[in-house]
């Protein structure tokens, strides 16, 4: 049988009903998708085995999550072409993802049309966001200095959402596979350059910002 002329897709997400969901709107639209993943993990092994022309992942996931997996695809690979797909309707989340080298960008509250116009637009090399997401950002008015997006590194700000969601330093280095050390060098610089002291307001910052759920 041949395959359908549309962008090859590898889908991560942890909601086994939400990728079935996505198959059969991709595959209604003339795209095939080669491969699932769960987990950032896996996302970043099965990009590298399958090369799909553009992966669709989300930004929480079990293990590494979605900003870290994008960081080490893109890292492995310049080529590399992503979409998010997040329930995180927030500019902060969008800029993040666009300066770890997304092309893409959709809310998954977004209409259909728009995921499959952003994996198309994707595979040419071409950025897409979300309407709603994109409004966001062009009205969001941080003062210079504050704003996670801006001031952190992708893993940066993967390590901020973690302890901003109360996660200890033991905890992050396992889920990032990385070393206490390096997490603990990681919460200097991002009281640093965020400019907060004590944990309480660094949860301040990340309600602020809607980094994670009040």
């Amino acid at each position: 049988m041949t395959a359908p002329p549309g962008p090859h897709i590898l889908l991560a997400d942890d909601h086994a009903v939400l990728r079935a969901g996505l198959r059969r709107l991709f595959e209604s639209a003339g795209l095939r998708v080669v491969g699932e993943a769960e987990t950032g993990e896996q996302a970043c092994q099965l990009h590298a085995e399958l090369q799909p022309h553009v992966l669709v992942m989300d930004l929480s996931m079990p293990g590494m999550g979605g900003i870290e997996a994008l960081r080490r695809v893109r890292q492995r690979d310049a080529r590399a072409r992503v979409v998010i797909l997040s329930m995180h309707e927030s500019a902060t989340f969008a800029t993040q993802a666009l300066r770890a080298g997304a092309l893409g960008y959709v809310a998954k509250s977004a209409a259909a049309d728009e995921l499959i116009e952003a994996v198309q637009q994707a595979a040419q090399g071409r950025v897409f966001i979300s309407a709603a997401i994109a409004r966001q950002m062009a009205s969001s008015r941080r003062p210079p200095g504050t704003d996670p997006a801006t001031q952190l590194s992708s893993r940066e700000f993967e390590i901020f959402r973690l302890l901003a969601e109360g996660q200890g330093l033991e905890a992050i280095a396992a889920r990032l596979h990385i070393s206490m050390k390096t997490v603990a060098n990681h919460q200097t610089m991002i009281k640093q350059k965020l400019r907060v002291g004590t944990p309480i307001e660094l949860v301040r910052l990340a309600l602020q910002h809607g980094i994670v759920a009040g």
